[in-house]
């Protein structure tokens, strides 16, 4: 007999509404859109061979005690077979996921002890994580015993959720969901999550996850979102699983998980710590070139080591060098395709080292966000006006 106080199985907006509910009991988020898009990523654990890839999801903070700990323990009561996985061996993990009897879900507390800037040697499973983010990953481990080894691929296809301090490897940090957590303030309130209590609730709402999936699966297999202006490449790739959930589940949700989609990505993009060659290219476009057509190497560094904003002024406990400069700048190219390198250019009549914008412009193009917008003639006027008027 089916409870009349539940939607039936093939509501899935308000079965999604139920599961964001649920969520929103214990866990106080930075922003409405990150309640959908960890509510559509948990939903999406349940159709993973649906898609080609699955997004990692990742609470990360500069603190502990920002609720990372409390959003994981509540994605594990809703998603299939979860695996927590703090101090699990990578042999455990290729094992487990490997496993006919049911692909776990990872939940990896603490990742900063495997990624942080003090731990070492986890290449095995930053390589788990990156191939298990597609559907067609597999992890190649010798097996065996002296000269009895074999090479044995490892089917790597899992999902997973993090939560760490600080930020994670550039490669993962990529095909992740980012959720900026924080400490809740005294006017945020959340329920104590109790395991014996909540998680049979949370478990009943996995079984009609499961039963929702089950039904919408043909309607997913293959489906191809449509994806927010703007939205390509990596970051499409890891937002198609979740906007195919919010088709399927229809009502408010396909608007939501695009409004979202849309706020997240753009998040990271404005606080991406992943290339600090990036940040250096567009501090030379946006605060050193401004109209010239050629700076030297000492203005440039007395420039970029005064930026408050930026990194330069402190790194590593000293300030960026012309050597450091010009090793960073290599690593890009020109419209030529030759590295970005110092010259020796005329100015003021002296010979001097520095660049040219001719060589910058093609990796500014390529690799940087757009540039700000200019200052209207109205904004400059009104800039002024409280200088000139206190004069």
């Amino acid at each position: 007999m089916t409870d009349a106080t539940q939607p039936p199985p093939t509501d899935g907006a308000a079965l999604l509404d139920d599961v964001e509910t649920f969520i929103r009991r214990f866990s106080a988020f930075p922003s409405e859109a990150a309640y959908v898009a960890v509510v559509l990523w948990n939903t999406h654990t349940h159709l993973l061979d649906s898609f080609d890839s699955t997004p990692r999801l990742a609470f990360l903070s500069p603190e502990p005690g920002s609720g990372k700990t409390r959003a994981l323990e509540t994605c594990s009561t809703l998603v299939p077979h979860p695996m927590h996985a703090v101090n699990a061996s990578p042999a455990a993990l290729f094992r487990a996921v490997a496993d006919d009897n049911g692909r776990p879900t990872i939940l990896f507390d603490e990742i900063d002890t495997v990624f942080g800037p003090k731990a070492k040697d986890n290449e095995d499973l930053r390589g788990l994580l990156n191939a298990g983010h597609r559907r067609s990953g597999v992890s190649y481990r010798c097996v065996g015993d002296g000269g009895q080894q074999t090479v044995v691929a490892f089917p790597s296809y899992c999902a997973v959720a993090m939560g760490g301090l600080g930020s994670l490897p550039d490669t993962i940090l990529a095909r992740s969901v980012i959720i900026r957590m924080r400490r809740r303030a005294r006017t945020e309130t959340v329920e104590p999550f109790r395991a014996r209590i909540h998680e049979p609730q949370g478990n009943e709402l996995r079984k009609r996850l499961a039963t929702w999936a089950d039904i919408v699966r043909p309607q997913i297999d293959g489906a191809w979102p449509d994806m927010p202006d703007g939205i390509t490449d990596r970051p499409a790739d890891v937002w198609e699983p979740l906007l195919a959930v919010a088709d399927a589940a229809g009502g408010h949700w396909p608007e939501r998980a695009r409004d979202a989609c849309v706020e997240l990505v753009n998040a990271v993009a404005l606080d991406d710590r992943a290339s600090i060659g990036v940040k250096l290219l567009t501090d030379l476009r946006d605060s050193v070139f401004g109209t010239q057509d050629s700076v030297s190497s000492v203005e440039i560094l007395s420039i970029l080591n005064a930026l408050e904003e930026s990194p330069w002024g402190d790194l590593d406990g000293r300030p960026l060098t012309a050597r450091a400069l010009s090793k960073m700048l290599k690593e890009y190219v020109t419209a030529a395709g030759r590295p970005i390198s110092p010259r020796t250019l005329r100015i003021s009549g002296q010979p001097v080292k520095g660049y040219t914008r001719d060589d910058l412009t093609d990796a500014w193009n390529r690799y940087c966000p757009a540039p700000p917008e200019p200052p209207t003639p109205e904004t400059s006027v009104t800039s002024v006006t409280p200088a000139l008027t206190g004069l």
